[in-house]
C-alpha cells in the first residue's frame, strides 16, 4: 500500500523534530515542507486552524488523512506503523514514556523551552527586540534542575523510560537538541545525560537535524559533533 507523506514543520521547533525523528526510526520516507509559522500562512491554517506546526498530511489509497501537532501524529503513527514500537511493549514501559512525553511538551517547555527559545530564538524571528538577562537567566536555572532530573532517572536506566529506546527519548532530545543548537546545554556538569544524548544524536534518523540551519540563527559550534 502506497502512501505519500508531506509533514509542514519549521526545523528549530521540539514539537516538529520529534515527529521526523519518528518518521526516521520508522524508515517512514516524507517530503518536507518548511513553513513559517509566525507569518501564520494560510496554507498551515487551512490544515490546522491553530496555525501551528508539526502537521502531517498521508495521501493513500482510503484518502487524504491530515494530522494536526505531534502527540496527534505519533499516536497515529505508533497505531499504522507500529513496528519498530516507540511506546514499548509492556504497559508499565507505555505508561512511564507517555508520562515523559507530557513531561517534555508541558512542564519542560513551560520552565524552559518558553524562556531560552523565545529570547533566543522567537524574538528574532519576530524582531522583537534584544533577549531580557532576566529571563535568560530563569530559562537556565530551571534546564539545571531538569537535567539534574534527567541525570537521576539516567542513573538507574538504559533509555530515558526504561530498558528500550522510545518516544521520550526522542521528546527529550527533540527540546535539548533546540536549547543545543543555541549552546545553552551545560553538558559538563550531566554526564550520563550527555551520553545518552550522544547515543541518541548518533542514530540515523537524527542526521538530517544536525543539519538544520536557519538564516540569521548560527548553531553553536559543537551542535552537529557526534562526539563533542
Amino acid at each position: 500500500m502506497s502512501v505519500e507523506r508531506t509533514l509542514y514543520h519549521f526545523p528549530l521547533d521540539p514539537a516538529s523534530r520529534q515527529v521526523r525523528l519518528a518518521l526516521g526510526e520508522k524508515r517512514l520516507p516524507f517530503e518536507d515542507k518548511v513553513v513559517r509559522y509566525w507569518e501564520q500562512p494560510e496554507e498551515l491554517a487551512a490544515l490546522n486552524p491553530s496555525g501551528l506546526t508539526p502537521v502531517l498530511v498521508e495521501d493513500g489509497p482510503d484518502g487524504r488523512l491530515v494530522l494536526c501537532e505531534n502527540r496527534a501524529i505519533l499516536d497515529h503513527l505508533e497505531e499504522r506503523y507500529p513496528e519498530p514500537a516507540l511506546l514499548g511493549r509492556e504497559p508499565a514501559d507505555r505508561a512511564e514514556a507517555r508520562r515523559l512525553l507530557q513531561w517534555f511538551d508541558r512542564k519542560f517547555d513551560y520552565e524552559v523551552g518558553s524562556f531560552l527559545l523565545h529570547e533566543k530564538m522567537e524574538k528574532r524571528l519576530l524582531r522583537l527586540g534584544a533577549p531580557e538577562l532576566a529571563a535568560l537567566r530563569r530559562g537556565r536555572e530551571a534546564l539545571r534542575a531538569h537535567m539534574s532530573y534527567l541525570e537521576h532517572l539516567l542513573a538507574e536506566r538504559d533509555w530515558l523510560a526504561g530498558r528500550r529506546l522510545s518516544l521520550a527519548d526522542f521528546a527529550g532530545a527533540a527540546h535539548l537538541s533546540v536549547i543545543d543548537y543555541f549552546g545553552d546545554v551545560p553538558w559538563r556538569d550531566y554526564p550520563a545525560v550527555k551520553t545518552w544524548y550522544m547515543t541518541v544524536k548518533s542514530r540515523p534518523c537524527f542526521r538530517p537535524l544536525l543539519a538544520d540551519r536557519w538564516p540569521g540563527l548560527a548553531p553553536a559550534g559543537h551542535y552537529d559533533d557526534l562526539d563533542f
